[in-house]
Order: structure tokens, then C-alpha cells, then sequence
């Protein structure tokens, strides 16, 4: 799956932190190794995946939860190319290995819906990473999952809840005044066709709604919002909530 890929947990600064590694930076000039002391790094805080004890065998999410199994990184491109640790993207799919009791809803109890050993697509920075039995783990929340992956390629995601799935338009070749746009000046489309939506959300009586968007339709959405993805054939595409959907195109 080219865009599902792992990378390392990001590294957090705190603004002291800044603030203290500017001032000693302004202070001795070009910073060499050795220059600041460790008294100035106490706040840098690097926050890795939570390591669980080998004394424990099993991890049970609770109430609408899920554990997931993180996929491993490509360590190539589709072209055959060995990508370095640092060019290696954050992941966005696993495998469920375990799912919690779900969840009350009114008076209704609502169970989680994916079950253990689907494949699936979540959130880009959803859930908390856990190491256990050295491999790497995520337990989120089943509202983080963004759809269900039965292939190795993205464009067969079917998405979840109130989710809407949409290959992008192609962008811009060219100016209103004919001019030619490289990659880098071409603006990122905000518009797509809809090709699979998810069953719809729930109401406060825990029952699916519907989603009034329907596959096949154009619409216009929110430039900054859900998750990208790269299909096989080079495509893009978009999976986000209904909500960021802002019109139907005719």
C-alpha cells in the first residue's frame, strides 16, 4: 500500500525548551558539540511509543476502543527505489488484533463494528503508540478509523461512519492566461468525485443517519481537512468527514 508507510514518533520541543536553545544560541554564536550543558536540555522531552513489560501477555482495550497492529514501512518506492529511514512516511494501517466492550448510547449498548483481523486506515495522528512483544502497536478510538482495506490498494477503501471517500481532481496544468505550472506552484485541488461513502453517523438513540452524499457526485470541500492518500496508478485521494464537504458540483 504506497501510502500507508511508517516513520519514527515524532519529537516533541516545548517552548521553554526554544526559548532556552535560542538564548544560547544567541549567546555563544554557532552552537559546537559540547557548548550547552545538560541542565539545558531537561525540558526536551522525545516521546517514543509506551513500552509494555514483558511480564504482561495480553492487551484488552476498553469500551469503544481498538488495538491495532501497525504496518510495516515500505522500505521501497513502487519503482524499486531503497527509501532511508527519514523519507519513510507515518503510518496509517494496521491490522486489528483486539477491540474493546463498545459503547452506550442512550439506552442502546452499541458494539464496535470492525472486527479483529480486518485491515484498516485511521487517522493520521489518532490513537497512542504502544510497543508489545517488540512490534508496534496503536490503541485508538473506533471513530479514528477512517475505513476498511481489503486490498493493497487505496483505492478500495471503504469508509467508515460518516466518512466520504473522494479521488481528487487533477490540478491545474496550465494558467487562465496559458502559462505553464511546474509541481511546485500547482494549487491543490479542493474538488473530487465521490466514489464511497460510509454508512453514516450515529444519532443520540445510537441509529445510523444516512449521509446525504451519494457516489458519483463532484463536490467541493474543505481545502485543509482529512487524510491524503496515493493510489497505485499515481491518483489522489481523499477520505474526510461529510461535514467537510462543502458543496455538490453540477
Amino acid at each position: 500500500m504506497a501510502a500507508t508507510q511508517l516513520t519514527a514518533s515524532p519529537v516533541t520541543v516545548s517552548a521553554r525548551s526554544l526559548a532556552s536553545l535560542r538564548a544560547s544560541s544567541a549567546k555563544f554564536g554557532t552552537l559546537k558539540p559540547g557548548t550547552l550543558k545538560q541542565s539545558q536540555f531537561r525540558s526536551l522531552v522525545v516521546r517514543a511509543a509506551s513500552v509494555v513489560a514483558p511480564k504482561y501477555t495480553s492487551i484488552k482495550p476498553l469500551g469503544d476502543r481498538v488495538l491495532v497492529k501497525i504496518k510495516e514501512a515500505e522500505e521501497k518506492t513502487m519503482g524499486g527505489i531503497l527509501l532511508p529511514s527519514t523519507a519513510q512516511s507515518k503510518p496509517q494501517g494496521g491490522e486489528v488484533v483486539a477491540v474493546g466492550e463498545g459503547r452506550t448510547i442512550g439506552k442502546n449498548k452499541i458494539d464496535i463494528d470492525v472486527p479483529t483481523g480486518a485491515q484498516i486506515i485511521y487517522s493520521k495522528y489518532a490513537g497512542t503508540e504502544v510497543e508489545f512483544n517488540d512490534v508496534k502497536h496503536l490503541i485508538l478510538k473506533e471513530d479514528d478509523i477512517v475505513g476498511l482495506l481489503e486490498t493493497e490498494d487505496i483505492k478500495d477503501l471503504k469508509p467508515l461512519n460518516d466518512r466520504v471517500f473522494i479521488k481528487v481532481a487533477e490540478a491545474e496544468e496550465k494558467t487562465a492566461g496559458g502559462l505553464l505550472l511546474t509541481e511546485t506552484t500547482k494549487e491543490k485541488p479542493s474538488v473530487g468525485t465521490v466514489i464511497a461513502v460510509g454508512p453514516g453517523s450515529l444519532d443520540e438513540e445510537g441509529k445510523r443517519q444516512p449521509l446525504s452524499i451519494s457516489t458519483g457526485s463532484t463536490v467541493l470541500y474543505s481545502k485543509y481537512a482529512g487524510n491524503d492518500f496515493k493510489g497505485k496508478d499515481g491518483s489522489n485521494y481523499i477520505a474526510l468527514r461529510a461535514s467537510d464537504v462543502m458543496a455538490i458540483l453540477s
